[in-house]
């Protein structure tokens, strides 16, 4: 995996067209002039800029050169697994469902920077959408068997990865123009078909039970 984006050439416009106010260290500006870029592959690079890849990223987990929504699934599991015990001496029954609160807004930011540094509107290496929405699921379905558990998490994978019904409508809804550069609607996109997709999990869980 390269450690640096592909190769672009240098933007032409000035500093006036930037379109992101945030310049603090750790964070990135957007640029109109990034739209006429090429894509730029996922890597290390990404991690390295600002602390919000991380984030969209799964702490790394979606640089995975296979199958990366479903690595970020693995890895959403493996962190619900460790925190849970946690949150729950903590702050209760009500510890995961703050976590899912600020943990959408601040991935909706994350994911959407994110998608605008790789120029590219729903990038493949972004998992926290799958985080967040397997989080979701787990929450619901717990305390449940490891059989409960694996039975989830393959219904929203392939409810994730084959986009049936609403699942594809959710993900169709808030695509952008071609080669226009992705913003906030694209990053809430990139959460919003997830949470479709974990929905449809939890009700065919729910019939599977009943």
């Amino acid at each position: 995996m390269n450690d640096e984006p592909t190769a672009a050439a240098p933007a032409s416009t000035s500093d006036a067209h930037v379109i992101a106010e945030t310049q603090r260290p750790g964070f990135e500006s957007v640029h109109t002039a990034d739209a006429a870029l090429p894509p730029r592959r996922a890597g290390v690079w990404l991690l390295r800029r600002s602390p919000l890849h991380w984030i969209s990223l799964g702490m790394g987990s979606g640089l995975s050169p296979i199958a990366p929504g479903t690595v970020g699934t693995l890895w959403a599991w493996a962190a619900f697994l460790l925190l849970d015990p946690m949150l729950s001496d903590a702050l209760g029954e009500a510890g995961w469902g703050w976590v899912l609160l600020v943990g959408f807004f601040v991935g909706w930011w994350a994911c959407t920077r994110t998608a605008q540094a790789m120029r590219i509107g729903d990038p493949g290496a972004v998992v926290w959408d799958e985080v967040l929405a397997f989080w979701l699921i787990l929450w619901l379905v717990t305390p449940a068997s490891f059989g409960v558990q694996l039975a989830a998490f393959l219904i929203f994978r392939l409810f994730d990865a084959a986009k049936p019904g609403p699942v594809g409508w959710a993900d169709r809804r808030y695509k952008g123009d071609p080669g226009a550069l992705p913003g906030w609607r694209q990053g809430f996109g990139i959460i919003f078909d997830d949470l479709v997709a974990a929905l449809c999990t939890l009700l065919v869980m729910a019939l599977w039970h009943a």
